[in-house]
């Protein structure tokens, strides 16, 4: 089949973006990792799909493929993405959507500087909800955070266990730069710890408001802007003591603004999404 599509990216994490309402897409995992191939493909860290919405009270579907052809819960940055191609398409004219996922109702809005802005509701702290497997490890707790002991080829790395949707396990570097992304990324993305695997995040604290992130994203590898790591990581760092709200999150692809008032607040993702050109492919 011929394959409609548009290519977007948000502060450099890049996306195929699909209009599912206006052409049938059913494709195999073979097939999105066909897509997301950057030498035979279009090339993507996620495939992010428009559907019609399935529950009341909501604008769209949306759903994401990671570049291993699996479907996952959640991408912040690719929220941004999404609601920017449905405004640009014309398949709505509200600036403040409501949007169905895999873990629950999210609500980007596109504000007048020609940022977005994304609710992307209140994070999930309780470990065995992120999922994360926490019998019979002792935590060490720092501020209101408890930090967990995970075992990476025979060093112990002490990570905050944080949910926005999808899971994600933050641990504090001294420089971002230098951190193990490449080695300890993967092994801490397949910890058994993590039963559905996670997004390794990786923070430098710069000041009160002010981090430097690198992510290692499940299924998809280090990318360069993850934008519910960002998510997870500040407030990580706000429980922990670290941070106060607002916080800047330099990524390597561009900065990112993440609020969250603490407790059951939702946190607010801003950043950019940037259309970069519309192809078709054979698929």
């Amino acid at each position: 089949m011929k394959l409609k599509f548009t290519k977007m990216h948000g502060a450099g994490n890049d996306f195929v973006v699909i209009d599912a309402i206006h052409q049938q897409i059913d494709f195999t995992p073979a097939q999105w990792r066909r897509l997301a191939d950057r030498r035979f493909g279009v090339g993507a860290d996620q495939m992010l799909v428009v559907e019609r919405p399935q529950s009341a009270g909501v604008d769209f579907r949306y759903r994401i493929y990671n570049s291993d052809g699996g479907e996952v819960e959640q991408c912040g940055n690719g929220a941004r993405a999404f609601v920017r191609y449905v405004t640009e398409k014309g398949l709505t004219d509200k600036r403040a959507i409501r949007v169905e996922t895999l873990s629950g109702v999210i609500e980007p809005r596109l504000e007048a500087d020609g940022g977005i802005t994304v609710d992307m509701g209140a994070p999930i702290l309780d470990p065995a909800r992120v999922p994360f497997d926490a019998a019979g490890l002792e935590g060490r707790p720092q501020g209101h955070d408890t930090l967990w002991p995970l075992d990476i080829d025979g060093a112990t790395v002490w990570v905050s266990a944080v949910s926005m949707g999808n899971p994600h396990a933050v641990q504090v570097v001294e420089d971002s730069e230098t951190a193990p992304v490449a080695s300890q990324g993967p092994a801490i993305e397949q910890h058994p710890r993590f039963p559905k695997r996670v997004n390794a995040g990786f923070m430098q604290v710069l000041g009160r408001h002010a981090i430097r992130l690198r992510v290692f994203e499940r299924g998809a590898g280090e990318t360069l802007a993850c934008g519910t790591g960002a998510c997870a990581a500040v407030v990580a760092g706000i429980r922990r003591g670290l941070l106060d709200t607002p916080v800047k999150v330099a990524t390597r692809g561009g900065d990112l603004s993440i609020a969250w008032a603490g407790g059951n607040a939702p946190v607010l993702l801003t950043g950019p999404a940037v259309t970069v050109f519309d192809g078709e492919i054979e698929l």
